[in-house]
């Protein structure tokens, strides 16, 4: 006769103890805490404001503030309020940092080319990096 050491989910289970189950809750719940704290994108804190490849302004992000900075084609306002900011308005042709809104996430820019302006968030960690692209 032969022996069977294959057992049923059944079986394991009528195994498991009452302290079994909270081993293994435990376990889940820091396993989802550690990813959401430490894979989660970070939060800015610091918008850094460049013009001409100068830093000319570093704004905290916790409070609102407005800053204008002077390039070739002219002024550059850059706009900040709690834990985002955005360029709201340059005097360049296409708009292109106009129209990428507001940055909220560690390590996002707006670059205004031809005024040679730009705006990047920083934090402790970058939500990506020159890898990711």
């Amino acid at each position: 006769m032969r022996l069977s050491t294959r057992i049923s989910v059944r079986h394991w289970l009528a195994l498991l103890l009452p302290g079994d189950y909270l081993v293994i809750l435990a376990a889940f719940g820091a396993t989802l805490a550690a990813g959401l704290t430490l894979w989660g994108p970070d939060l800015p804190t610091t918008a850094i404001v460049r013009a001409g490849g100068q830093t000319v302004a570093s704004l905290p992000l916790d409070r609102s503030a407005r800053f204008e900075v002077k390039g070739p084609l002219g002024i550059t306002h850059i706009e900040v309020q709690p834990g985002r900011a955005r360029v709201a308005s340059d005097p360049g042709q296409r708009q292109y940092c106009v129209k990428q809104g507001w940055l909220s996430r560690s390590g996002a820019a707006a670059i205004c080319a031809p005024n040679e302006v730009s705006l990047q968030l920083t934090g402790r960690r970058a939500a990506y990096d020159s890898m990711s692209y």
